[in-house]
């Protein structure tokens, strides 16, 4: 009888063995990274055209993109591109929060020791462009005594600091390419040095700048991943890129910004409005949403950390006052980075830019609203809480009942005050990310340069906004006053 069972019982252990090679293949990390299909994170710049830029239509294009998308078709993976500035790029990398960057990044040795790059993709070069009316700097000795504008971490801002102290200039450090051109029309600095692509298309597009040097050589752009991480992406990013210099897509995705001429829209302010409202409006509603929601956060702990800090109990006066400290004498930029990169990177998990900026707004503004709480309580006359102590009335119920319904009427305009700032602070959250108002007007200046009718734009919508807060801040004040 055991025979009998002795055979089915081994005939199982086939079956088993290859149950358990399926699981294994599938839960092995490199195995299941490299999975036709997946999705990865790309960070990317967002105001470095021609290599990467939205459109009119809001769609983010350039060299890079069409790249990167074509590649990922070609191997047969998805992308999901976060737009960040450059220097936030390489942070949401090294934080883990993108699988990869590209970002028209220069392979250099230094950033080798903490990213592993592709093959090249793209053989760039510097080149010096001054205003188009300059007939006076010709040349690099044109320069002595003079100031230059370069951008952060750029191989033109490499080369200028590595010939300034022979040619006599100073250098300034500007976040994007459409400041630095900005720097020279208005006469402070007289010169940039920028990669010859991303000039040659801004000339196009009417910066309002000329070339007057030839082409440095300069260094090559790659493709980075954190160092020792996502190797199989490095690969099928490498084979794609073959395949599509193979087959000449990799030409004609180069030819059409490189190729292209100078732009033939409306850039007068009727003309920009009319294209650009949907992004403008766009923005404007993310501003909304974070500074109303972060608002109503901010209401709530600035109400428990204001009575915290009024508390007659040493300990849990100690814990209002070092929340205040903390988050007024810290800079809400900093304070950004750190929620954004370095919790997630320190506790190894996501967040999305989204929650890191409300979480944000809400702790800065919340110890703000600590300070205008504990003011307008203060302000009460303090017989008011003797008079209703002596009656029986415990301390936390005359708080609730007879202090703070005085103190409120002194707190509303304070309040509004607090919300147009937080309104405003939204623009420091495109550090990471967030396309709000301010950061979607820069957004459309790198694809068009025109900084002063944009920035009109953006001014009126702002101060439209602040003006309706501050009406409705006098009339509710005058309403509670009556």
């Amino acid at each position: 009888m055991r025979r009998r069972f002795d055979r089915p019982r081994n005939a199982r252990w086939p079956i088993l063995a290859i149950l358990l090679a399926l699981i294994a293949a599938l839960f092995a990390p490199g195995i299941a990274s490299a999975q036709p299909g997946r999705t990865y994170t790309i960070a990317t710049d967002l105001t470095f055209a021609p290599f990467e830029f939205e459109n009119e239509d809001g769609k983010l294009v350039g060299i890079d993109i069409d790249l990167l998308n074509a590649i990922a078709e070609d191997q047969g993976f998805k992308v999901d591109i976060k737009q960040l500035g450059f220097d936030a790029a390489l942070q949401a990398v090294q934080a883990g929060q993108a699988d990869g960057v590209i970002a028209g990044m220069s392979i250099t040795d230094a950033r080798k020791q903490v990213f592993d790059f592709s093959d090249p993709y793209f053989e760039s070069g510097v080149q010096m462009a001054v205003l188009e009316t300059d007939n006076d700097v010709k040349a690099y000795e044109d320069l002595k005594g003079k100031r230059v504008a370069v951008k952060n971490g750029t191989e033109g801002a490499s080369f200028a600091e590595s010939i300034k102290d022979q040619y006599g200039f100073t250098t300034v450090y500007f976040a994007d390419s459409a400041s630095m051109y900005d720097e020279v029309r208005t006469g402070n600095s007289v010169a940039v040095f920028d990669d010859y692509p991303v000039l040659a298309y801004g000339i196009t597009q009417g910066n309002g700048l000329k070339t007057v040097t030839e082409k440095e050589v300069g260094a090559s752009y790659g493709f980075a991943v954190n160092k020792g991480q996502n190797a199989e992406l490095l690969q099928m990013f490498n084979a794609g890129l073959q395949n599509l210099r193979d087959d000449g897509q990799y030409d004609e995705i180069v030819s059409t910004y490189l190729g292209q001429g100078a732009s033939t829209s409306d850039n007068s302010i009727i003309g920009l409005i009319k294209s650009t409202y949907p992004q403008l409006l766009k923005g404007l509603w993310l501003t909304i949403v974070l500074s109303v929601v972060s608002i109503a956060i901010a209401l709530v702990l600035g109400a428990i950390f204001g009575l915290c800090r009024v508390s007659t109990n040493m300990f849990v006066r100690g814990i209002g006052t070092t929340y205040v400290d903390i988050f007024r004498g810290t800079p809400l930029l900093v304070q950004a980075f750190f929620i954004y990169f370095g919790i997630p990177a320190a506790l190894h998990f996501q967040m999305s830019a989204f929650t890191a900026g409300i979480i944000t707004l809400s702790l800065n503004a919340g110890a703000y609203m600590a300070e205008i709480v504990r003011g307008g309580i203060l302000s009460v006359d303090k017989g008011q809480m003797e008079a209703s102590r002596s009656l029986g009335i415990s301390y936390m119920k005359s708080m609730r009942k007879v202090i703070m319904p005085q103190a409120i009427r002194t707190m509303i305009p304070s309040y509004i005050n607090q919300f147009v700032i937080t309104l405003k602070d939204t623009s420091i959250l495109s550090v990471i990310g967030l396309a709000e108002l301010t950061q979607t007007g820069r957004i459309i200046i790198a694809r068009n340069f025109q900084s002063f009718n944009m920035w009109l734009i953006i001014g009126v919508m702002y101060f439209i906004i602040i003006m309706a807060l501050t009406k409705l801040s006098n009339r509710l004040e005058k309403r509670i006053n009556k």
